[in-house]
């Protein structure tokens, strides 16, 4: 049974990464210094597989740590090895990820995504682990006009999580063209990531003040305090920002797919855009939240917000190609598994032991 080690596996596509893991079979190893995520996502999995009858429970593993202190990270390892299972590959989520917080505190930002990053894949390259599987963004791209993203577009992030983030691509890149000719690497940039589990027992569950759109969107259907729209002037049809979203299981879907192909083919560097490659404005994705759910949205318009752009789709025509595969879930299916998840867990993982 291949175990594969997951950073930063409590947070929202994290866990659900690890569940659909567990679900096809693999021997899961979690890392994750709960900065912005709880320990009882990783408990709600496991709920998930007792209620499925499942016995895949000791599939599971969590080691509380922070990719900042590398011999951490090097003991995982040692404690896989130990038990002659050595870890087959990481699929690498753990960062910080807020572009308002990152302009503000771009010192934390290198700290946590690039440094952590870099003692990651150094303790990888010491205990003979040579496959990862990059959560990059779309971030890296920057503002700009093109109506579909490729991969081979220019790069030009405009605040620093996304240089954060191009970093550490550009780190994996000079890794794959060194000597050492034995890495499979995937960077796979995704565009914005919503919805929850089906099952409603794991979901988006953000400790500090959410910067994403859709979990402000179920705030305000919740809570019915208005939510901002950062900017209606935007050269859009209706003057909000497009963003292409995807839901959080085709995510996963892709990133066990992203993983088998590198495990199954040569060492390779492979980049891939992962997207549903339809536009959503702002407008659009709260009149579908309403349309789906039944249910009112309040929200004002704002000033645009510093280090936005207009507008990110992705070309997933790569994507298609290389892993003969598509995200498949609809926005519809987007804004319900979201809903769902908010009304059986008011208060997030909070409530939960």
């Amino acid at each position: 049974m291949n175990r594969i080690l997951i950073t930063g596996g409590s947070g929202f596509i994290g866990s659900h990464t690890c569940l659909h893991l567990l679900s096809e079979g693999y021997d899961i190893f979690v890392i994750d210094s709960l900065v912005n995520s709880s320990e009882k996502s990783i408990n709600q999995i496991k709920k998930f597989f007792k209620e499925e009858k499942n016995k895949v429970l000791n599939n599971l593993r969590f080691f509380k740590g922070d990719l900042k202190d590398k011999d951490f990270i090097n003991n995982v390892f040692k404690v896989a090895q130990k038990e002659n299972n050595p870890i087959k590959g990481v699929i690498h989520f753990a960062g910080l990820k807020a572009v308002g917080e990152s302009v503000s505190q771009p010192l934390l930002y290198w700290d946590n995504n690039v440094i952590g990053s870099y003692n990651l894949i150094k303790s990888m390259s010491e205990n003979d682990c040579r496959t990862i599987v990059f959560s990059s963004s779309a971030t890296v791209y920057g503002s700009s006009s093109i109506d579909l993203l490729r991969e081979d577009s220019t790069l030009a992030p405009t605040n620093p999580y996304g240089t954060t983030k191009l970093s550490v691509e550009n780190l994996l890149k000079d890794i794959n063209q060194s000597k050492n000719k034995n890495w499979r690497i995937a960077i796979l940039r995704y565009f914005n990531p919503i919805g929850a589990h089906k099952s409603g027992l794991i979901g988006e569950n953000p400790l500090q003040k959410p910067n994403n759109i859709f979990p402000i969107i179920i705030n305000s259907a919740f809570t019915k305090e208005k939510l901002k729209v950062f900017g209606n002037d935007w050269p859009t049809e209706d003057g909000t920002c497009i963003r292409d979203y995807i839901h959080v299981m085709d995510l996963a879907e892709g990133h066990l797919k992203s993983l088998n192909y590198l495990i199954e083919n040569d060492p390779q560097l492979l980049t891939l855009n992962i997207g549903k490659g339809r536009g959503i404005s702002v407008i659009e994705l709260i009149k579908t939240f309403e349309n789906v759910n039944n249910i009112s949205v309040p929200f004002e318009f704002d000033k645009r917000r510093e280090g936005d752009v207009c507008k990110l789709v992705a070309d997933n025509s790569k994507l298609k190609s290389i892993l003969n595969w598509s995200p498949t879930k609809s926005l519809e299916e987007m804004c319900k598994d979201g809903w769902k998840w908010k009304n059986l867990n008011p208060k997030g993982y909070s409530e939960h032991n």
